[in-house]
């Protein structure tokens, strides 16, 4: 319990830092889908149900690294308990921690290392909805995961309303990049596919050289499930 509340604290010592405006980054999540979309968030965000059209904004203090997605599917009663088809989080509408797989990730490490954020569309661990992030500085580069991944998923890693990884599906060394595939793991035909479908995104573990992105600290972000973040009309 002492330790719960100790980082507990130091967060929101961090936060209080965040809204002074020393080096933090605002986050605006906007769901552009044509079906409700429950957004969820770590460290210590929670979540939140989005219809179509409505977003969500949360800061995140320098050195911060955290992530985001969406959760699909969901039921919830009136003490926000229930489940998600796809990216649930111990069946809480208030994420207490990361979501299951599979799920679409917008991960982020705010004002890192010289003055830098971090960031990009992950499918590590799977697919479940299409996700940009926008940063606000026109500078940097907008990363852009658009494809129906669902629509074109090999049969071996479908699942209802997503499409896991190879990792997620087989858990081996070859496709998770671990053991004797740590130093030397190359892209698999499913990382390709994943690849091929969304070039800017994660399509595995050591896929870093095309898929991170930095933008100097101070930034803000859009990230958009469905979209680009232009408009949710059709």
């Amino acid at each position: 319990m002492a330790r719960a509340l100790g980082v507990l604290f130091t967060f929101m010592a961090a936060l209080y830092i965040c809204v002074q405006g020393v080096g933090c980054a605002t986050f605006e999540i906007q769901n552009e889908c044509p079906f409700t979309v429950w957004a969820a968030g770590t460290p210590g965000v929670g979540g939140k149900q989005l219809e179509r059209g409505q977003s969500w904004t949360v800061q995140f203090p320098a050195g911060t690294t955290g992530r985001f997605w969406g959760r699909t599917g969901c039921s919830f009663d009136g003490s926000g308990k229930g489940s998600c088809k796809t990216g649930d989080c111990g069946g809480l509408l208030n994420c207490q921690g990361s979501g299951s797989v599979p799920a679409t990730l917008a991960e982020f490490a705010v004002n890192q290392f010289q003055n830098l954020d971090f960031y990009d569309v992950s499918l590590v661990d799977g697919f479940n909805l299409p996700m940009s992030i926008i940063p606000s500085n026109g500078q940097c580069t907008k990363s852009i995961c658009s494809s129906d991944i669902n629509s074109k998923c090999p049969a071996e890693l479908k699942v209802s309303d997503g499409c896991k990884s190879a990792c997620v599906a087989f858990n081996t060394p070859q496709y998770c990049c671990t053991g004797s595939f740590l130093d030397n793991c190359p892209p698999s035909d499913y990382s390709r596919f994943f690849k091929k479908e969304c070039p800017q995104a994660y399509s595995y573990a050591k896929d870093d050289t095309t898929s991170t992105f930095t933008c100097p600290g101070g930034t803000n972000y859009k990230v958009v499930f469905c979209g680009t973040g232009t408009s949710h009309e059709n």
